[in-house]
């Protein structure tokens, strides 16, 4: 096992279950995991938070994935078709991680957070109703490029909000709530962890022990996270991420800027 100190162990496993959660129910969970490894792992490279994340990640979110698909109608050929272009594209991405650093990274993760919050607070009934309106070929051929090439690659790249912004992404161009987009984000999003998982396993930076055990908590919180995300519908996803967002930003920042 990693030596690690047992507070940076309970630190990392609060972290994983606490993201599995967030990840369940609004996507981003990697914006609390990734942010807890590189303060637990400062000794490595940033590329190895980012590996380890996924292998942990993949795990969670596929848990996630069967609950909604077994409780919640999901249109699984758009998922699958949507998911295996992302895992291409965030394979790709993952083969340039390596070349980012926390101090790149910390900011522009705030600045793409900023920029979700202030869309999702000057729409509020965006995504909390179903519209009734089908989405044109034309505009699904759009999602497919953002949501399947664009976001996929920036999972890979860097992947914190990679949830977020797939659900901000089926809602906006498919007219989807926020409850169906989060649960065809969650298959999508296995593709996404899948691409880079395999990408950063190729280039040794995941650290497979840590990351088991890390996953059982993570596994938990997305269960939960799940289920109370069908429970309680669109209105809590959208609460839940404003929230969410509003911490991490603050957070970042401290880390950023006074710590």
């Amino acid at each position: 096992m990693l030596e690690l100190s047992l507070p940076v162990l309970v630190m990392l496993c609060v972290a994983a279950a606490l993201a599995g959660w967030v990840d369940a129910v609004v996507g981003g969970g990697g914006l609390l995991l990734v942010p807890a490894l590189l303060l637990g792992l400062p000794q490595h490279q940033p590329a190895y938070a980012l590996g380890t994340n996924k292998a942990v990640a993949i795990t969670g979110t596929t848990v996630a994935a069967f609950t909604y698909a077994r409780r919640h109608p999901v249109d699984v050929r758009l998922a699958l078709r949507f998911g295996a272009v992302a895992c291409l594209s965030s394979a790709v991405g993952a083969s340039f991680a390596t070349a980012v650093s926390k101090e790149v990274l910390q900011p522009l993760i705030m600045v793409l957070l900023l920029a979700v919050a202030t869309f999702v607070v000057l729409r509020p009934a965006f995504g909390t109703v179903d519209s009734g309106r089908v989405a044109t070929r034309r505009r699904a051929a759009l999602a497919l490029l953002v949501a399947g090439g664009g976001i996929g690659f920036y999972d890979g790249l860097l992947g914190p909000g990679t949830g977020t912004f797939l659900i901000i992404a089926f809602v906006g161009l498919l007219h989807m709530t926020m409850l169906s987009a989060s649960a065809t984000a969650k298959v999508v999003n296995v593709g996404t962890n899948l691409g880079a998982l395999v990408a950063f396993a190729i280039h040794g930076t995941v650290l497979w022990q840590l990351a088991l055990l890390m996953a059982v908590f993570n596994v938990a919180g997305s269960w939960a996270g799940a289920h109370m995300a069908m429970r309680n519908g669109s209105r809590f996803v959208r609460i839940v991420l404003l929230v969410v967002v509003v911490a991490l930003v603050s957070r970042l920042a401290y880390d950023q800027w006074w710590a």
